[in-house]
């Protein structure tokens, strides 16, 4: 199951994940054994691309596309500082070390 691993950087809302978190306490209560979150993330997601609830996860899926373009369009339109600022993500000024000056 294991020999094809990756890591990947998962991003949710604090009320999702103390719903995963609340299964899977369930679950090891019910399986009377250790179930952790990942666990539990792991098979949500292999059980939401099987394609059974397809239009549920498509629909899911919208949401969150034009939850990311309201806020990327809202950032866009405030727009901040000079070009240097926006794309350095820090947003601190370079400075010259002495050498080159």
């Amino acid at each position: 199951m294991f020999e094809d691993k990756t890591k990947v950087l998962l991003i949710m809302p604090q009320g999702l994940l103390d719903q995963a978190r609340g299964f899977a306490g369930a679950a090891t209560s019910k399986l009377k054994g250790p179930v952790s979150l990942q666990m539990v993330l792991r098979a949500l997601i292999h059980e939401g691309l099987k394609g059974d609830g397809a239009r549920a996860v498509l629909a899911n899926i919208e949401g969150q596309v034009q939850a990311v373009r309201q806020i990327r369009s809202r950032a866009a339109r405030r727009g901040s500082g000079t070009a240097e600022q926006r794309t350095r993500p820090s947003g601190v000024r370079r400075t010259r070390s002495r050498r080159t000056r």
